[in-house]
C-alpha cells in the first residue's frame, strides 16, 4: 500500500502540548454540554461587552525546537563571568544530585502549597528540615517556611517589630551597612504607614527611645562583623524590637543573632546552592522569640499526629493567614519559596553542620588570603577583620582595575568614590583568586584566619540526626525520592484547586531555568553582560501588554501577593502626583481575591467592602452608594475578574465607569486571568492596573508553595509610577532584585512562544469547557453555587457539599480527605464561601482525568447518601476515616465497611494507586502541641501507644 504521509493540523503541532483534551474528546464533552461548537459555548458564556474584537496576536506558535533555540539566542547575548559583588548575592554549588532530583524533578516543582497535609508529608518534612537549620544557625526559637527574598523579609521584620514591640515611636532604624536594596525596599514599606525610617551607624546614631525597632546588617554589606549585643540591649531598655540580618553562612563560624539578644533574624539562603539566576527565586528566611510566633508573617510548619497517633506533619497556625484575616492580617505574603527553601535545605542535609563549617572555613580563608596579598601590595583594607566581604581603597586607579577584572572575567562593585568592594564566595577557583591578585599588582600567598575573634561561634547547630545521615550520594537520592514518594503533585493527578490554576509546566519551558547562561548571572551585574535577559524581559512584556490590553509592565514583583501591593503603591503615587493625597478608600467586593483586602491594608488604604447580590455578582447599587459616600477620598476598587465565584460578571465595566467618575483607579486582580487570554482584555475593559501570575496563567510551576511572579500591568497614565530600583538609580523598589525573580521568565516566554496567540485563546476555552463539562456532569449530585445568566461557569465552578453536612454529617472536609483516597488533591475548600469546594480543572487535563475525578466526585455523593439512608453508619464510614493508608489495609481491621471499599474507591488506580503516608491529621493537637522543629526521634512514642 503507498505511503500517505500524515497531515499535522496547526492545532495538534502547536497546542496538544497543554491542552489536554483531543478534538474528538472536545465534541464529546460539547455534546453533553448541548453546544454545537467550543465558540458558540464561548458565546454564551462570555458578554459581548467585553469580548476582545480582534484575534490575540503574539507571533505564530513556535515548535519546541524552535523555542529553545530561540531561547539560546536570548542566553548568547547574557556574559558569564565570575562575580564577586556580594550585597546578599553568591556565587554557589548546587550539588547535582540536589539539582537533578529536586530544581528539575517534577515531583518537586510541581506540586502545590502544602494545605492538605496528609499529601504533602514529604515536602513538610523538607520544610521542617529548613525551619530547624534556620532556627539553629540563627539561635533563635522558631522559624517560617520561607519569604520571598531579603529585602522583602527585612520590609516585614519592621512591620513585625512595630506590631510585636510595645514601642510607641513611629520611627524604625537602619543599620547604614545594610544591603541598598534593602534600604530601599524598608523605606518603600514604610512610608505608606507614616513610619519614619533613620538610616545611620547603630553605634553612632541610634538613639533607642526613639524608634520602635532596628535591623543591622550581619556581616555588613561592605564586610564588618560587629556584636550588636550592646545596641540590642539599649532598645529592649526602651521596649524596642532588634532585627538582624545575617547571612547564614557566616553563622557556621560567627556568633548567632540569638546569642547578640536579637528578637528576629531574617536573611537569605541563596548560597545554600541556589543559582543567582539574576536575583532569584531564592528562599529568604525570618525566625523570631517564641513569643512573636503568632504575629511572624509567613507559613510555619508544624508537627502534629494523625488519627492512629502517628507522627505528622502540617502547616501550623493557619488562622493567621491572610486569606482569613483579610484587612485585619498581618501581612499579604500568600506565595512563599517553597522549592527554593526545599534545595537549601537539601544543601544542609548533604553536607551536614561539618561540612557547612567546611565550607564557611574554605570561603572566609579566601578572602584572608586575597586581603593578605592586597594589604602586602600596598593597599588599605577594611574592614580589619572580615567574614567573605573587604573593601579596598583604590584612589584613581579605582576603573582600571574594575575594567582590568571585567577583562579576565571577574565582577568587583563600587564603593562610594574610590573604593572597589569584593566578597568572595564557594564557587571561586583558586585560580580566580591568582589572576584576581595580580589584577592589583600584588602577589600571592598564604593567610591567617581574619575572624573578629569575639564573636567566633561557640555554639554547636544542625545536630538533630537528620544533618547526620551517611552522605553517600545513594543515600541522598534515596532521602529525596522517600519524600517526593509521599506526596501527590502534577506529576501523578490532577489538581483541581479553584483560584490556583495549577496546570502544566512543560518540560521544554522548564529546560532554560538552568542554563548557567540563565542561572549563573548576578542581578547586579554590569548591564552589558545581562543583555539576553534584558532582550528576553522587554520581548515578554510585549506579549503580556498583547495580551492584556495595558500599555506598560513591571516584572519587579516576585509574588501575586507582591504585585498586588506594587499596583496599589502605584495607584497611590499616581493620586499624589495629581495631589490627591486625601484619596485613601478603597473598595472591595466581598466575591474579590483574598489577599485584597490586606494589601490595601498594606498600602494605607482605608478597606470599605462592597455586598454581593445572591448569585455571587457585585452588587452595583452598593458599590455606587459606597463610591459617592467616598467621593473625593476614593482612591481604587480591587475586583477579581471573572469573580472568585467564578462567573464573568455583566457589570464589570459599570463598576469601572463608577469608580472613574469618582476619580478612583481599578484594580483588576489578574488570579484568573486563565478564563480571559485571547477573549477579553483587563485593560480594554476599564481596568487600570493588573497583577498577573506567571505561577498560574503562564506556566511558571507552584513548587510546593513558591516560587511565584506577579508582575503588574498598567496604562499609560500610571507608567510613570511603577516601582524603580535602587540598582537601576531609582527608588520605590518592592523587591530586593530589579526583575524579582528573572530566571523564570523564560518559562514564561517560551509557553507564549510555543502556544503562540491562537494557542493562548484555544487554551483560555478549553479551561471554560472543562470547568462546564465537570459542572453539568455533576448536576444532580451536588448543586452548583453561582452560575452566570445563561447557567454556566466561567473557569471555575463551586460545588456546594454543605446539604452533605446537613444530611449525612459529611464536611467539607471529609469530601477533601476521601478524594486522597480516590487519587485527587482536593480542589479549594471552604473559599471564598465556607462548606464549598471550588473546582478549576484547567485546559490541561485530558478527558479520562475528568471523566476520573467526576466518577471520584459522584462515588462520593453515594456513599454520603448510604449514610443518609442507614446503609454506612453515620460517624463509622470512609468517608469519616478518610484518608486510608497502606497500614489501613493490612493492620487489622474491625470497620463496618470493607478494605477494598476504603481503599479502592472510584476513581483510583489499583496498580500504581497512590497511598497517603498518614492517616487524617490532628491539627487541633498541632496547634496546641506547637512543635516547629525536628522533633527527636522518640517524639510522640506515648500518643502512638
Amino acid at each position: 500500500m503507498p505511503y500517505t504521509p500524515t497531515d499535522y493540523a496547526p492545532y495538534d503541532f502547536a497546542n496538544r502540548r497543554h491542552i489536554g483534551p483531543s478534538p474528538e474528546e472536545m465534541a464529546e464533552m460539547l455534546e453533553v454540554l448541548g453546544a454545537d461548537s467550543l465558540d458558540a459555548l464561548i458565546d454564551r458564556i462570555v458578554p459581548e461587552g467585553i469580548r476582545q474584537q480582534d484575534p490575540l496576536e503574539i507571533g505564530a506558535a513556535l515548535s519546541e525546537q524552535e523555542a529553545l533555540r530561540a531561547l539560546r539566542g536570548f542566553a548568547s547575548r547574557n556574559t558569564v563571568k565570575r562575580s564577586l559583588i556580594g550585597q546578599g548575592y553568591h556565587g554557589t554549588v548546587t550539588p547535582p544530585v540536589i539539582a537533578r532530583n529536586i530544581f528539575e524533578n517534577p515531583a518537586w516543582y510541581t506540586a502545590y502549597t502544602p494545605y492538605q497535609p496528609e499529601i504533602s508529608q514529604g515536602r513538610l518534612e523538607a520544610l521542617l528540615n529548613y525551619q530547624t537549620m534556620i532556627a539553629d544557625l540563627t539561635g533563635l526559637e522558631i522559624a517560617n517556611a520561607s519569604l520571598l527574598d531579603e529585602a522583602t523579609a527585612a520590609a516585614e521584620a519592621m512591620a513585625l517589630a512595630q506590631r510585636a514591640g510595645k514601642s510607641k515611636a513611629t520611627a524604625f532604624f537602619v543599620d547604614h551597612h545594610c544591603h541598598p536594596q534593602t534600604i530601599d525596599v524598608i523605606r518603600t514599606r514604610a512610608e505608606p504607614l507614616g513610619w519614619e525610617v533613620i538610616v545611620g551607624d547603630p553605634f553612632a546614631d541610634l538613639d533607642a527611645e526613639a524608634v520602635f525597632g532596628a535591623i543591622f546588617q550581619y556581616p555588613g554589606t561592605h564586610g564588618h562583623c560587629h556584636d550588636f549585643g550592646e545596641v540590642i540591649e539599649r532598645l529592649h531598655a526602651a521596649k524596642a524590637l532588634a532585627v538582624v540580618a545575617a547571612d547564614p553562612l557566616a553563622l557556621c563560624l560567627l556568633k548567632s543573632p540569638g546569642e547578640m539578644g536579637a528578637d528576629i533574624a531574617i536573611g537569605n539562603t541563596q548560597r545554600f546552592g541556589v543559582p543567582l539566576g539574576a536575583g532569584g527565586p531564592h528562599a529568604a528566611y525570618m525566625a523570631c522569640r517564641d513569643a512573636y510566633k503568632r504575629s511572624m508573617p509567613g507559613r510555619i510548619v508544624g508537627v502534629s499526629i494523625d488519627a492512629r497517633g502517628n507522627k505528622a506533619y502540617r502547616l501550623a497556625l493557619q488562622t493567621r493567614e491572610q486569606h482569613i484575616r483579610r484587612e485585619k492580617a498581618t501581612s499579604n505574603v500568600c506565595t512563599a519559596q517553597a522549592l527554593l527553601a526545599v534545595m537549601a535545605s537539601m544543601y544542609a542535609v548533604f553536607h551536614g553542620p561539618s561540612g557547612l563549617r567546611a565550607i564557611a572555613q574554605k570561603v572566609h580563608l579566601k578572602a584572608a588570603r586575597l586581603a593578605s596579598a592586597l594589604e602586602a601590595a600596598g593597599y588599605a583594607i577594611v574592614p580589619e577583620t572580615f567574614f567573605d566581604t573587604i573593601t579596598v581603597e583604590v584612589g584613581a586607579a579605582r576603573e582600571a582595575i574594575l575594567r582590568a577584572a571585567c577583562e579576565a572575567g571577574l565582577n568587583l562593585s563600587r564603593v562610594g568614590d574610590t573604593q572597589i568592594g569584593i566578597a568572595l564566595d564557594e564557587a571561586v577557583w583558586d585560580s580566580e583568586i591568582a589572576t584576581l591578585i595580580e589584577v592589583f599588582g600584588g602577589k600571592d600567598g598564604e593567610a591567617d584566619y581574619r575572624l573578629p575573634e569575639a564573636l567566633i561561634r561557640q555554639s554547636d547547630y544542625l545536630t538533630h540526626p537528620t544533618f547526620h545521615h551517611n552522605r553517600a550520594e545513594a543515600e541522598m537520592t534515596r532521602y529525596m525520592r522517600r519524600l517526593a514518594d509521599r506526596d501527590l503533585a502534577l506529576d501523578r493527578a490532577m489538581i483541581p484547586l479553584g483560584s490556583c490554576t495549577m496546570k502544566l509546566n512543560a518540560t521544554a519551558e522548564m529546560m532554560a531555568v538552568s542554563w548557567p547562561e540563565f542561572a549563573d548571572i548576578h542581578p547586579f551585574a554590569p548591564a552589558d553582560q545581562r543583555l539576553g535577559y534584558a532582550a528576553l524581559i522587554e520581548d515578554l512584556s510585549d506579549k503580556l501588554c498583547a495580551i492584556t490590553g495595558y500599555d506598560a509592565i513591571s516584572m519587579q514583583p516576585n509574588s501575586g501577593a507582591q504585585g498586588e501591593y506594587a499596583g496599589l503603591l502605584t495607584i497611590r503615587a499616581y493620586h499624589a502626583a495629581n495631589g490627591d493625597d486625601q484619596r485613601d478608600v478603597c473598595l472591595i467586593p466581598v466575591n474579590a481575591h483574598g489577599t485584597n483586602p490586606a494589601s490595601a491594608q498594606m498600602v494605607g488604604m482605608k478597606v470599605v467592602v462592597v455586598k454581593c447580590t445572591e448569585r455571587g455578582d457585585i452588587d452595583v447599587e452598593d458599590f455606587r452608594a459606597k463610591a459617592e459616600e467616598a467621593g473625593d477620598r476614593l482612591a481604587a476598587c480591587m475586583i477579581t475578574y471573572p469573580s472568585t465565584h467564578g462567573v464573568f460578571e455583566e457589570t464589570v465595566t459599570e463598576v469601572c465607569e463608577i469608580t472613574h467618575a469618582h476619580g478612583g483607579q481599578v484594580y483588576l486582580d489578574g488570579a484568573n486571568l486563565n478564563a480571559m487570554v485571547g477573549l477579553s482584555q483587563p485593560g480594554k475593559i476599564g481596568a487600570d492596573v493588573s497583577h498577573l501570575n506567571l505561577h498560574k496563567t503562564f506556566c511558571i510551576p507552584h513548587g510546593g508553595g513558591g516560587p511565584g511572579m506577579g508582575p503588574i500591568g498598567v496604562r499609560a497614565h500610571l507608567a510613570p509610577h511603577l516601582p524603580g530600583h535602587v540598582n537601576e538609580g531609582g527608588s520605590g523598589a518592592v523587591s530586593a532584585a530589579t526583575f524579582g525573580s528573572p530566571s523564570l521568565l523564560p518559562i514564561s516566554w517560551a509557553y507564549c512562544a510555543m502556544m503562540g496567540g491562537e494557542g493562548l485563546t484555544q487554551a483560555t476555552k478549553v479551561a471554560i469547557l472543562s470547568a462546564n463539562y465537570i459542572a453539568k456532569r455533576l448536576e444532580g449530585a451536588y448543586d452548583v453555587l453561582y452560575r452566570g445568566t445563561s447557567g454556566h461557569v466561567a473557569h471555575e465552578c463551586i460545588i456546594d457539599t454543605r446539604p452533605l453536612k446537613d444530611a449525612a454529617g459529611v464536611s467539607v472536609d471529609d469530601v477533601a480527605k476521601r478524594l486522597i483516597d480516590n487519587g485527587f488533591h482536593a480542589p479549594t475548600m471552604s473559599w471564598p464561601v465556607a462548606g464549598t469546594l471550588m473546582i478549576e480543572p484547567t485546559e490541561s487535563e485530558p478527558k479520562a482525568e475528568l471523566d476520573r475525578f467526576i466518577a471520584a466526585m459522584l462515588s462520593i455523593r453515594e456513599e454520603a447518601r448510604a449514610i443518609e439512608d442507614g446503609t454506612l453508619d453515620r460517624d463509622n464510614n470512609p468517608l469519616a476515616h478518610a484518608p486510608h493508608t497502606m497500614e489501613d489495609l493490612v493492620g487489622d481491621w474491625d470497620r463496618p465497611y470493607s478494605r477494598e471499599q476504603a481503599c479502592f474507591p472510584a476513581g483510583a488506580f489499583r496498580v500504581d494507586k497512590y497511598w497517603a503516608p498518614v492517616n487524617r491529621v490532628d491539627n487541633a493537637y498541632g496547634d496546641r502541641n506547637l512543635v516547629c522543629a525536628c522533633p527527636p526521634l522518640d517524639a510522640y512514642q506515648e500518643a502512638a501507644e
